[in-house]
């Protein structure tokens, strides 16, 4: 409460900017037979550090169990824990538009919570 304006700006310290998708969610994303990524629907590409897709992908779309495994495939990810609670505030935002009780509703509701634990451990 009352530090969403401070995440925001800590996106610019999380590390190198660069072509940012702004959206990288699983329902974005399609995989190749060869397993290559393609990402889809440009709409809110933006200027940032690269591992802010990373964490809304975290966020968006993975179940908690696997994030180490996903951070891990994406390689450093220095800057993760810096874009964290803007990503969250996101997710906060991307849940009250879910139908309370229902499955998407708690599947936001698991990822916020690892997103929170995160952020709490030292």
């Amino acid at each position: 409460m009352g530090r969403v304006a401070n995440s925001e700006r800590a996106i610019s310290l999380a590390g190198p900017v660069t072509l940012a998708h702004g959206d990288a969610s699983l329902l974005n994303m399609r995989t190749s037979l060869d397993g290559q990524v393609a990402l889809l629907d440009w709409e809110d590409v933006s200027a940032a550090p690269g591992v802010l897709d990373l964490a809304w992908l975290l966020v968006s779309s993975v179940q908690p169990a696997q994030w180490d495994q996903v951070i891990a495939a994406y390689g450093p990810a220095a800057g993760l824990m810096q874009v964290l609670p803007a990503v969250a505030v996101q997710g906060l935002l991307s849940l009250s538009d879910t139908p309370a009780d229902s499955a998407e509703a708690t599947g936001w509701i698991r990822r916020l919570e690892a997103a929170a634990g995160r952020l709490s451990t030292p």
